[in-house]
């Protein structure tokens, strides 16, 4: 077996030198048959039913899934001879068998199989401990690669593989050491050998996996074919081929998977037209120049950009990624005002009653002195208002409509929406931004306008939001200051609060954030309400302290946003309830509790809350038994205030799929490339798909190939269905 992959040489993979006419007429020629790796594990070699499902609970279930099951890394075993290993000490020879085939035999609870092995330097008993099976492939004159500790009495084999049959060692062709070797993905039922000796049946079939990459890059670019590649990437003759094979078919994933984004924004777009709001009026003209402030040059950029989109025929489906207080709200108010301003109707969606009751306060700022007309709809509100918010959005008499889930319900009807704002839109399902999507004009498609406040990094947005134009806000409104950051230990808590009272004896407010809503047995870290009772009676008992959690009824929680935002409460203590949308302008301290249990992401939202008046404003960190993964992280919000870069490094400390704070099931997860490492072979393969899109006006093209089957074979075929809202 090992011989065999031998033939995996340098020209068959990727390799530099030209074939010769005579060479490419005495290339065998492969038609590959991808359904042979649709086949299950039975069809392998010493493969049974219980064995078959461990792989399956493990996710291989065919053969395809067991090759791209890569191997996470490869040991160099060094090959030594039998007489420099001395008694006591591990090494891996290359023998030879030279006793007949043995015969399993019992000692106590072991079962053992042993033969005399040997090389030109000496010879030795190997013992195998409770494989009795491997006595069928131990025949006379086998050569055998083993790992095991030499003692008196012989070698105690570790791990082992068979190089060649007694029938093959006389044929011609290499004989490789097999030196290094795989190690792969194991799970508690299936050991990395069993594993790598099914790996090794299975890379005969690697020729049959679907060619993603067109021939014409893979010459370009000097790229081998993806069955060698598959070859290489399990058993490799070199480090160097081993990168090489994982540089191959990392570029194809990330290729393939570009193309899918690609291929799903076109067809959601061609899928149905949108209106058509041509160019801004004099009511949004207005709308800007009554604004208490300037817009900064990212929100008029944006607007540009939003206008482009709205005046396309197509449906606008543009991811707003802001900077905490960058104005994401004004860019989203210009949005709606241009549907208004077209004859259309306009919706926000957000995720909590709390900030789509901080989204009502906002606009009723921003647009008192145009006077537009809104609606808030959500759970809590009352049924008489409920019923004539309906009754106007199904007449056309209201235009504008903020609300959480309650306006995805189907007693909600648009007499003519025409966009859409989704706020925090990882928060929501996509059957929820489906619902939404579905209640546009009849044979039209709402714009939509995606919102977070979670600034993504360059390899999320392209893989996680390919199918989305994006837009950022970096620059900051003006006379926004930066918030002092620090870590405080326990050991400083009471200079900490003194220094909070003097913030507050001046006039000043404060939050104070607490990780659980109240005292749990299972988790470690203050609860809200306890920390509230303790600060009334305690460090703050000459302050007003308010109380706001999830758990708290919706008019018990609007009462406490009023009374902290009209200054009757001097401190609010709350959980991450109030992570976004809140803004008080007059809020200058936060104080996090057990800062360490949250991100690097959720910490900088959180000191987002303050900072947004004219006062210097700081923020204090209290870290319990903090490892060094939450020393890295608090160090970064300690050391920045800029969300883009702490975005970059949440990515680095906690990976592309939990960088949102939730794993979304849209979001791929890459088999070989690696993320935010490989960013620079995720934008070639980004170019590589727009310079194809745009020479053949469609991925379909033949000249392509079968690309598209091969990314949906991989990626599954749900990834190319039209983006939801």
């Amino acid at each position: 077996m090992v011989a065999a992959r031998g033939a995996i040489a340098v020209r068959g993979f990727a390799g530099a030198g030209e074939p010769t006419r005579a060479e490419l007429r005495a290339a065998p020629v492969h038609w590959p048959r991808p359904s042979v790796l649709e086949a299950g594990l039975e069809a392998l070699d010493r493969v049974g039913p219980k064995l078959a499902e461990a792989a399956r609970s493990a996710g291989i279930g065919t053969v395809g899934d067991l090759l791209y099951r890569f191997p996470h890394s490869h040991r160099d075993r060094q090959i030594r001879l039998l007489e420099t290993l001395g008694a006591g000490e591990t090494g891996t020879v290359l023998v030879e068998v030279m006793g007949n085939p043995p015969r399993p035999f019992r000692r106590g609870k072991l079962t053992m199989v042993g033969v005399r092995v040997g090389d030109e330097s000496d010879s030795v008993r190997a013992t195998w401990f409770n494989q009795p099976w491997v006595s069928g492939k131990l025949e006379k004159g086998a050569r055998v690669l083993i790992t095991g500790r030499r003692s008196p009495k012989g070698l105690a084999v570790q791990e082992w593989e068979l190089v060649a049959r007694a029938s093959e060692v006389d044929e011609p062709g290499e004989e490789r050491s097999g030196s290094f070797v795989p190690v792969h993905p194991a799970t508690e039922d299936l050991a990395p050998k069993k594993i790598r000796e099914w790996a090794e049946q299975a890379v005969k079939l690697a020729p049959n996996a679907i060619e993603g990459l067109p021939v014409e890059i893979q010459v370009r670019k000097g790229l081998g074919s993806v069955g060698s590649a598959i070859r290489a990437a399990h058993f490799p003759d070199s480090p160097g081929q081993l990168e090489e094979a994982r540089r191959r078919l990392g570029f194809e994933e990330l290729f393939l998977h570009q193309a899918l984004l690609a291929t799903r924004k076109t067809s959601h777009r061609r899928a149905r037209p949108a209106p058509r709001f041509g160019r801004p009026g004099e009511m949004v003209e207005c709308w800007i120049a009554s604004l208490p402030f300037a817009p900064t040059k990212d929100q008029r950029a944006a607007f540009a950009e939003i206008d482009r989109d709205l005046d396309s025929g197509e449906p606008m489906q543009r991811l707003l990624m802001g900077e905490v207080g960058s104005g994401k709200t004004v860019v989203a108010v210009y949005a709606m005002l241009r549907a208004l301003e077209a004859g259309h109707q306009a919706a926000l969606m957000a995720p909590t009653e709390t900030l789509a009751e901080q989204h009502a306060i906002t606009l009723g700022r921003l647009l008192a002195a145009e006077a537009v007309p809104f609606a808030l709809l959500t759970g809590a509100t009352p049924a008489r208002v409920r019923r004539q918010a309906l009754n106007q959005l199904a007449s056309g008499e209201l235009g504008l409509i903020l609300g959480t889930h309650a306006l995805i319900e189907p007693t909600v009807r648009f007499a003519r929406l025409g966009l859409c704002v989704v706020d925090e839109q990882h928060r929501f399902g996509v059957e929820q931004r489906r619902a939404l999507d579905s209640k546009g004009v009849e044979g039209m498609a709402p714009h939509v306008l995606h919102m977070t406040a979670t600034p993504i990094p360059r390899t999320l947005s392209l893989t996680a939001y390919g199918d989305l134009d994006t837009t950022a806000l970096h620059n900051l409104p003006a006379g926004r200051k930066p918030v002092m950051t620090r870590v405080v230990g326990e050991d400083e808590r009471e200079v900490a609060y003194e220094f909070l009272r003097e913030r507050l004896a001046e006039g000043r407010q404060a939050f104070v954030v607490c990780p659980l809503v109240e005292v749990s047995e299972k988790l470690r870290g203050k609860a809200a309400g306890e920390e509230a009772e303790r600060l009334r009676r305690g460090p703050l008992r000459d302050f007003r302290v308010g109380l706001l959690h999830g758990q708290m009824h919706p008019n018990e929680k609007g009462e406490a946003m009023r009374a902290f935002a009209e200054g009757e409460t001097d401190v609010l203590v709350a959980t991450t309830v109030i992570e976004v949308g809140i803004d008080v302008p007059n809020a200058t301290m936060m104080l996090i509790e057990g800062a360490e249990r949250f991100g690097v992401s959720q910490l900088h939202q959180l000191r987002g809350r303050v900072g947004r008046g004219e006062h210097p404003s700081q923020c204090l960190l209290f870290a319990g038994d903090a490892g060094g993964m939450a020393e890295r992280r608090l160090a970064a919000v300690e050391e920045t205030s800029d969300g883009f870069r702490l975005a970059e490094v949440d990515l680095l400390l906690r990976g592309e799929g939990e960088i949102l704070g939730t794993r979304q099931s849209g979001i791929a997860r890459f088999t070989v490339a690696q993320l935010p490492e490989d960013e620079a072979l995720l934008i070639e393969a980004k170019d590589e798909v727009v310079r194809l899109s745009a020479e053949h006006g469609s991925l379909e093209a033949p000249e392509l190939g079968p690309l598209l089957e091969a990314a949906r074979r991989r990626f599954g075929t749900g990834a190319a269905d039209p983006i939801p809202l």
